[in-house]
């Protein structure tokens, strides 16, 4: 099967439920801007110099995956669950116990990897905002925004431990 498919030729797309929505909706911004988040995040993996940066970074693409197929299904269970929230939650805590309390705002970019994680951190708040804009219209997971919104600490965090000297 191509990769090329011409179905989207006029505007459309599929969900990963199969129904048919124009490319222009909010549904498809937020998860196509997640996606933005994992490019960027597979950037910082190709470029972090921290092994254990590079094994967060994967992990958390893999669980992206899975939010921009939630984002991308109608009347289905979210993949992302409550314990996914809670998981991210524990990686946070144990990334803030590894690193000095902050003190000052900082500037990215001492490290490539640096930087694009601030650019991972960065689009991962434009995907949330977009999505708070789709909760006004309809009903989104819980599981699915606490997530979204954990994603920034998380990449801020990332950002910090992997220019750390």
């Amino acid at each position: 099967m191509s990769v090329t498919t011409k179905t989207g030729d006029k505007g459309t797309t599929s969900l990963y439920t199969g129904e048919r929505v124009e490319k222009s909706c909010l549904r498809v911004e937020v998860y196509g801007t997640i996606d933005e988040a994992g490019s960027a995040l597979s950037m910082a993996r190709a470029f972090a110099t921290k092994a254990e940066v590079k094994d967060r970074i994967l992990a958390l693409q893999k669980q992206l995956s899975l939010l921009m197929a939630d984002f991308a299904s109608l009347n289905k269970a979210p993949y992302i669950t409550a314990e996914t929230v809670t998981e991210i939650e524990g990686a946070i805590a144990e990334l803030e116990e590894k690193l000095p309390p902050l003190k000052c705002f900082l500037i990215p970019g001492d490290t490539k990897a640096g930087a694009m994680l601030d650019m991972a951190r960065t689009i991962a708040r434009r995907a949330e905002r977009a999505a708070c804009r789709l909760a006004q219209e309809t009903a989104i997971a819980e599981s699915d925004r606490r997530y979204l919104n954990r994603i920034s600490d998380y990449c801020f965090l990332l950002m910090r431990f992997e220019e750390q000297a």
